[in-house]
């Protein structure tokens, strides 16, 4: 059984252009620009990176990357060795 999510009306001032963009972008979608935004805003507010991929963004920042091998992508397996996995 799902528990109701209590919501709250909140009103923002933006940009008249970045609403349309909104609209335009949700209606791609098929969905409500409320329900976009909603969606937008929590990946925003609940998606944080876990400790391996700070890691590997820390490791492609650090330019530790750029002097490897290319990687093989004739395959699924020969990536993966390419990768050293």
């Amino acid at each position: 059984m799902e528990l109701a999510v209590q919501k709250k009306n909140q009103s923002f001032r933006l940009p008249v252009d970045l609403i349309e963009r909104l609209k335009l972008l949700a209606k791609r979608q098929n969905r409500s620009l409320n329900n976009f935004v909603e969606t937008l805003l929590l990946g925003a507010a609940y998606n944080e990176p876990n400790e391996e991929t700070l890691a590997a963004m820390a490791e492609a920042r650090s330019g530790k990357l750029r002097d490897s091998e290319p990687l093989d992508l004739s395959s699924i397996e020969a990536m993966e060795k390419s990768m050293g996995l």
